[in-house]
């Protein structure tokens, strides 16, 4: 059978802005969960191609070929997803599934537009949902117990362009946050062991490329596990020019492991500081100081990390000035990016069941829920305050000034980055912003 798996992306991240400023952002890095089932399924005689929408438009003439289309759906994707299966039904009728995130929080509204749901993990039921053997129109997948018997990702069958591989070594986060997705997702929390981890990093050094992507929501949860990992990479010298990572701000405590990240090039690190204000810390359950967050500020020039500091805003508690405070740390510790997100109440969270019954949620448009557009009423500003000042933070911190910082701190290479990726943020937080202002 041929099968077409598509990760389809929202209007906004398929605009020309969008997509030049994702090459200075980063590596592009693929989605791991729809080639592993790739991955299944060609292993069991099936054609399968995948297509990652973020970076290339599909065409989807070539989709049609295929005798079932899987896609795979996040809130803020899932508008353009269903536009996509509704598309093809019409055009072919083809056998649709639909599975992801959002789908397994709303399956029944994914269910009007696919023939299947699949709910949940998806590894041990996608054979027996192609090939027919399971009919219900809902499939409810258990997690997966042990991921050393998942198959790595088959990046061969991908068929738009990346320059990045991703590696997963657990599900999920110990941590439970309660604006957060992953929790609730991937529970509980599960880890492959560190020898399944480098027997598929060998396979990734021969391919040649030179940046790795941890795509763990938190890779230092299990700090001993992570140094165990690091060290074999060091021994085995798996070493890439980047590898980029997530964490949280303990990892700042333990100089060991600093050191194994700087040594196996750990260079580049997502970690989610949420908020200065520790009453919002307390509100989201984040189980973290701001003596924690402190603790980073050295650290950080001592490593050399490129830490993209990510916050987010309008929580209960905050209010103008910890946003303002948010941009004023940020480039204190040169941080190398700020990735501000506006608070989002996905379904299925705790913050979500409490907007919900307050009755502050002010739209359901799936396509704004990005983390950049406000969908919910503050309690400390209004919606329009709050959009404002996402754009004025990103106006402020990519400055045409900042990138000197990290000629010295990084090199040339990196500051011209940020000059490229700092242009392109400050016109797009400009058109942004004129347009919220014309809707308000």
């Amino acid at each position: 059978m041929k099968i077409a798996f598509i990760i389809p992306a929202a209007d906004i991240r398929r605009t020309f802005s969008y997509r030049l400023a994702d090459k200075f952002y980063g590596p592009r890095h693929p989605i791991t969960g729809p080639l592993i089932l790739g991955s299944i399924l060609n292993h069991s005689g099936h054609q399968v191609e995948i297509y990652e929408e973020l970076f290339k438009d599909i065409d989807f003439r070539k989709v049609e070929e295929a005798n079932l289309i899987g896609i795979n759906i996040m809130t803020s994707t899932a508008v353009r997803g269903y536009k996509i299966a509704d598309f093809i039904k019409r055009k072919t009728n083809k056998r649709i599934i639909i599975g992801g995130i959002h789908a397994s929080v709303l399956p029944e509204e994914a269910l009007k537009h696919a023939d299947q749901v699949i709910v949940g993990e998806a590894e041990s039921v996608i054979r027996e949902v192609v090939e027919g053997k399971c009919k219900d129109k809902i499939v409810y997948a258990p997690s997966v117990k042990n991921l050393d018997e998942i198959p790595f990702p088959n990046y061969s069958l991908l068929k738009t362009p990346y320059n990045a591989l991703n590696v997963l070594t657990s599900r999920g986060c110990p941590y439970s946050c309660n604006f957060c997705t992953t929790t609730r997702m991937f529970f509980p929390y599960r880890q492959r062991s560190p020898e399944n981890v480098i027997e598929e990093l060998k396979i990734y050094k021969k391919k040649g490329l030179k940046y790795l992507c941890f795509q763990d929501d938190n890779f230092t949860a299990d700090k001993e596990r992570a140094k165990e990992i690091l060290d074999k990479m060091i021994f085995h010298r798996l070493i890439f020019k980047e590898t980029f990572f997530y964490a949280r701000t303990d990892m700042f405590d333990d100089s060991e492991l600093l050191d194994l990240l700087k040594r196996a090039n750990f260079r580049r690190v997502f970690i989610g500081i949420e908020s200065l204000n520790q009453q919002s810390l307390k509100y989201v359950n984040k189980k973290q100081t701001l003596t924690n967050i402190e603790q980073m500020r050295d650290q950080l020039n001592k490593y050399k990390f490129k830490l993209i500091a990510s916050f987010v805003i309008g929580l209960d508690h905050d209010d103008i000035e910890d946003i303002q405070r948010m941009v004023s740390f940020s480039k204190e510790i040169n941080a190398y990016q700020l990735q501000p997100q506006i608070l989002t109440p996905y379904v299925g969270t705790p913050i979500h069941d409490q907007l919900e019954t307050e009755g502050r949620i002010l739209t359901k448009d799936w396509e704004k829920y990005d983390m950049m557009h406000v969908v919910f009423q503050p309690k400390n500003m209004t919606p329009r305050t709050l959009q404002q000042e996402f754009f004025n933070a990103l106006n402020s911190f990519y400055s045409l000034r900042s990138p000197w910082n990290d000629f010295k701190h990084l090199g040339w290479m990196d500051g011209m980055k940020k000059i490229a990726f700092n242009m392109v943020i400050k016109f797009g937080a400009k058109m942004g912003s004129i347009k919220f202002i014309a809707r308000a």
